[in-house]
């Protein structure tokens, strides 16, 4: 099961629907034009109004709130959040930092302990070198430096770690529907 964020900035805030990408594929459940459009819509500006919709579209603003339950109720949206600018908090450091376990059977130990580090925003079972993947945000290199050697380093299972230290994102989209 993937998940994409249909999201939008706003100075420190971002404001995103959670799109379910393989529930609703795997149902065999189709949108129409109008669907793609309000999701279009919708991940350009999430707060664009309703009714601002419904008018390009031509139908009632009802129709359309319609229209998004019908798409949360097939799982394509599993809901909205709004997500803060990390850097407009202090957070200027991003690091994806793979992480390797004595064996498999430390995983859900390992995932637990993660879960207990705020600055850990990310984390994928993945194949290839590293048993985790985990994506953090951290104050600065030395909080991550702190970070690594007192939370991560010392989990029971953890056998090492590689951490990669982002220069610049310079691709945040979504999947287009």
């Amino acid at each position: 099961m993937g998940y994409s964020y249909i999201s939008h900035f706003f100075l420190p805030l971002q404001f995103s629907y959670l799109i379910q990408t393989n529930t609703f594929m795997e149902k065999g459940l189709k949108i129409d034009g109008i669907d793609k459009i309000i999701i279009k819509r919708l991940v350009e500006n999430a707060r664009t109004p309703i009714l601002t919709i419904a008018r390009e579209v031509g139908i009632s603003g009802a129709a359309i709130h319609q229209r998004l339950r019908k798409l949360e109720h097939s799982d394509l949206i599993v809901g909205s959040k709004m997500v803060l600018n990390p850097k407009a908090l202090g957070y200027t450091t991003t690091a994806f930092i793979g992480i390797f376990l004595d064996s498999a059977s430390m995983y859900n130990s390992a995932i637990k302990r993660l879960k207990e580090i705020p600055e850990v925003v990310e984390s994928h079972y993945t194949t290839g070198n590293y048993a985790v993947f985990i994506k953090m945000l951290c104050k600065n290199n030395e909080d991550l430096m702190h970070l690594l050697n007192n939370d991560i380093q010392t989990i029971k299972g953890v056998a090492r770690t590689e951490t990669f230290i982002s220069l610049d994102q310079q691709i945040d989209r979504q999947i287009k529907i």
